[in-house]
């Protein structure tokens, strides 16, 4: 079991330093949320199911809540997060932000 829990967050590890990267690179604000969305997103994911499995390592009723608890928080982050980028995204729109083209300076 500990192999599997490495691996999740190693894994977890790799997505989140790709979003960062995405956010680094991109040039700009429309695209630059698309990895702050889906990877930040992924790496949570598998970063916590790591934790709510090494938690099971000593069984009890109370591990058992605590890992179901973090469970309900990776459900939540799945709900929120898509409506957040959504929102922020509108918000952009609103204030009048134009998407990046191909013959413009990064900034």
């Amino acid at each position: 079991m500990d192999i599997a829990v490495c691996l999740l967050l190693f894994a977890g590890l790799f997505f989140f330093t790709g979003g960062a990267v995405g956010i680094l690179r991109f040039p700009d604000f429309y695209s630059r949320l698309h990895p702050a969305g889906k990877l930040d997103t992924l790496g949570l994911l598998l970063s916590l199911i790591g934790l709510a499995l090494f938690n099971l390592h000593h069984f009890s009723l109370g591990t058992l809540l605590t890992s179901a608890k973090i469970i309900l928080i990776v459900v939540f982050v799945f709900l929120a997060s898509p409506t957040a980028t959504h929102a922020i995204v509108d918000a952009g729109v609103r204030a009048g932000l134009t998407p990046w083209t191909k013959g413009e300076k990064r900034r």
